[in-house]
Order: C-alpha cells, then sequence, then structure tokens
C-alpha cells in the first residue's frame, strides 16, 4: 500500500528527468543566437542612417577613397549613395534581401550586381558594404567560451549568401565583435574583418569605428571602413524601391 503513491507517479516523472536532461543543449542553442542578435544591436539600430570612408590600400602604395551616405530599414533593406569621388557621385546600391542593384546616373536605370563582386574594387565585397544583420543571414552552428570572448561558428541560412561560414570572436563584456574569419563552403578561408577603435556613437549606441579587412586571395591588399555619425532613423519604404532609391540624396 505504501509503494502505490510511487507507482502512481513514476509515469510522470519519466518524461520530466528527460526533458530535464535535454536542457543544457538547448539553452546553449538559445544563448547563442541571444549572443548574436545583441551583437547585430550593439553594432547598429534595425533603421539608421550612417556616413563611410571606404578605403583600398594597394601593395604599390597607392589608395582610393569612398565616401558613402547609407540608409537601412528593418532587416531586409538598405540603400548606399556614393558621395565621392566625383567621378563616382550619384550612383546608389540597393538591397533587397539577397538581391541588390546598381544605378549609374549616365545609364539611368538599375542595374542587377551580385554579393560577391565589389561596386569600389579592394577586399571589400557588395555583401560587406551592404551587409544586414549577421542573425538574419546565419544561425549559431557552435558556442565556445574562452576567458574574455565567446567564439561563435556561424553557417549561412541560404547559398545565396556571400559567406558559407563565419568564425566570430565577440568580446565579453560589451557584446561587440573583434574578428570574423569567413569561409567558403569548401573551408577555404576567404578574408578575416577586423572591428577596432570603439566610439560613442551617442543615443547609447557605443561600437568600433574601423573595420579592415584583408584576404589570402588578395595577397597585399587592405581594405578599411569608417564609420560615422551612424543613428537611428527610419524612412519611408518606397526609398529602399528601384524606382526610389536614386533619390535618397534627397534624404540627407
Amino acid at each position: 500500500m505504501n509503494d502505490s503513491p510511487n507507482r502512481l507517479l513514476r509515469p510522470l516523472l519519466l518524461p520530466l528527468c528527460a526533458l530535464l536532461l535535454m536542457v543544457p543543449a538547448t539553452a546553449l542553442a538559445l544563448d547563442g543566437e541571444q549572443i548574436l542578435a545583441q551583437v547585430d544591436r550593439n553594432l547598429q539600430p534595425r533603421s539608421y542612417e550612417m556616413y563611410r570612408k571606404l578605403i583600398n590600400l594597394e601593395p604599390d602604395g597607392s589608395r582610393r577613397e569612398f565616401v558613402l551616405y547609407t540608409l537601412k530599414k528593418g532587416e531586409d533593406k538598405m540603400v548606399a549613395l556614393f558621395l565621392a569621388p566625383a567621378s563616382e557621385k550619384g550612383r546608389a546600391t540597393l538591397r533587397l534581401g539577397e538581391n541588390i542593384w546598381l544605378y549609374i546616373p549616365k545609364v539611368g536605370r538599375p542595374i542587377r550586381i551580385t554579393s560577391l563582386q565589389s561596386v569600389i574594387g579592394g577586399v571589400f565585397n557588395n555583401a560587406d558594404i551592404l551587409r544586414l544583420d549577421f542573425s538574419s543571414e546565419y544561425r549559431v552552428e557552435q558556442l565556445r567560451e574562452e576567458d574574455a570572448h565567446y567564439l561563435l561558428t556561424l553557417k549561412a541560412r541560404t547559398t545565396a549568401v556571400a559567406y558559407d561560414s563565419l568564425i566570430m570572436e565577440v568580446e565579453k563584456k560589451r557584446l561587440l565583435p573583434t574578428t570574423i574569419a569567413c569561409h567558403a563552403a569548401s573551408g577555404m578561408l576567404i578574408k578575416t574583418l577586423r572591428y577596432s577603435e570603439i566610439k560613442d556613437f551617442g543615443g547609447g549606441l557605443v561600437r568600433p569605428a574601423r573595420l579592415e579587412t584583408d584576404s589570402p586571395l588578395h595577397k597585399g591588399y587592405r581594405s578599411i571602413m569608417l564609420f560615422a555619425r551612424l543613428r537611428n532613423r527610419s524612412v519611408s519604404d518606397e526609398v529602399f524601391s528601384l524606382n526610389g532609391f536614386a533619390k535618397v540624396d534627397e534624404l540627407r
């Protein structure tokens, strides 16, 4: 008779124990996704405007500089307008999800381009220049914890993404990336991105003001991206359309 309550509870306890055994792995996966989502928010608001200078450095010491004005909205809309040099002024690029277009004033119509091409040459490609949130393009496959950093192994959600996988080193204290190794599906290293020069942009946004990259595929070449005036701003969806993105200069 005394064992009767135990017999009644056993069928309930066994599934509960099995569920408890699953918690650590599930929690770890969720923690990785939460870290990545916070990295995105620490790097940039969901919708914003900013100015950037892009610098291409070549092995012979020559350099070329570009100035861009950029607007982003939500998870999948971004437009960048060339302000300098004079030869590029008025050009604009539009990204809608996985699709990218280039507008050239002399042509007068948008031209479809790919994420692996580069509208400025150098080591940065179009995916780097028009980068959306990491969490919208990649999922966390592995999370490792080190003394002062997290190490996230990220896998592309679709084959349309520029890099098949990323290994992202994230500073624990501020949840900001320090280095990102970008790999092809074969495992080959395509490039390494390095963030530095933490700056207060105002509005609670404290993030790197400099991004530098090099690649074993382009020995001796480097490209640098400098960020300025990054702040919250939301504009109409019409700006992010094939008919509207060439007029983004009117919003500056």
